[in-house]
């Protein structure tokens, strides 16, 4: 038996930063984000002899997964396993179609493409009968926190243990500036409980729940200058904690800084931009209304980006 299964990566523009125990990946905050179906992650599940095993699926972006990080999806695998009362030994195969561990939320998408082609072979077999968009998010949530929102599209919602679709009517364009396609010096699962050392920490769910109130609340309404603002608040105030924790550390390098001038800069000359945020990496994502992606293709003409809109 075979089975195969895709999922989008998502970029969250209000941050899921901290968690509220060790286990489970529980947020100390709501966080809203913007699906990406250009960028994707691809899982193929084939039966085999011994010990369940991870291979890199050929044909996409050679991926390389560290011990811990293939142990880390081998583990999700069996727990979805036993989950869904599957039996037999398996061998996975992944890739993106960009690039992993990096600041693009591979993991969101690659744990998600793995719970659905799980589900998939559960649904195969007979089990799984019962299962919903909403509990197989909850599921995913386990291997990899923000894979919960890659089950919804545009705009999911995560609070608590599962996320849900959001009713937003706005539809965006998206690129990704490409300032650092290595693999990043502090994984984000380290990330999170480092930076409830900060100083900067306490406050932290409150600010991010005032400003998930303020982002829903500017888009319905339309003032993208508003929306702006809340992103790129928000985004600062993530990179902040990292680099006020003990021991402090950071993503951003001299490409990060250059962007982000660059884009504050077309803001400052013309009163329009796009929606600029970033992951806890250094590459910078911009979100444009689909009347822009003229304006954007200039605005972004002298960077490496993937985009999701055609090329002019």
């Amino acid at each position: 038996m075979k089975v195969e299964a895709s999922a989008p990566s998502n970029i969250a523009l209000i941050k899921y930063m901290g968690k509220t125990a060790a286990t489970g990946n529980v947020p100390t905050n709501a966080s809203l984000s913007y699906t990406l179906p250009h960028l994707r992650s691809f899982v193929v599940i084939e039966e085999a002899s011994g010990a369940d095993q991870w291979q890199p699926l050929a044909g996409f972006l050679e991926l390389r997964l560290s011990d811990k990080g293939r142990q880390k999806f081998l583990n999700h695998f069996a727990r979805l396993k036993t989950h869904w009362g599957i039996q037999g030994s398996y061998s996975i195969s992944s890739a993106n179609n960009f690039p992993s561990d990096c600041g693009l939320a591979s993991s969101a998408s690659s744990f998600a493409a793995l719970t659905l082609a799980t589900w998939e072979l559960a649904r195969r077999k007979g089990l799984a009968q019962n299962e919903t968009q909403e509990s197989a998010s909850r599921l995913s949530r386990l291997g990899s926190g923000s894979s919960c929102r890659s089950f919804f599209e545009p705009w999911a919602l995560w609070k608590d243990e599962g996320a849900e679709s959001v009713a937003l009517e706005t539809r965006l364009e998206h690129a990704v500036i490409i300032a650092g396609a290595e693999k990043k010096p502090v994984a984000t699962s380290d990330a999170h409980q480092r930076v409830a050392t900060s100083s900067l920490f306490k406050g932290r769910p409150e600010r991010a729940e005032e400003r998930l109130t303020q982002l829903v609340h500017s888009l319905k309404a339309g003032t993208w200058q508003e929306s702006f603002e809340v992103c790129w608040a928000e985004f600062w105030d993530m990179h902040a904690l990292f680099e006020t924790s003990q021991p402090s550390f950071g993503y951003m390098n001299a490409q990060t800084l250059q962007a982000l001038t660059h884009l504050r800069d077309i803001w400052s000359r013309t009163g329009d931009g796009p929606l600029v945020t970033m992951d806890a990496g250094a590459n910078v994502h911009v979100l444009i209304r689909p009347e822009q992606t003229a304006l954007a293709d200039q605005w972004l003409k002298n960077f490496t980006i993937y985009k999701s809109w055609s090329a002019p």
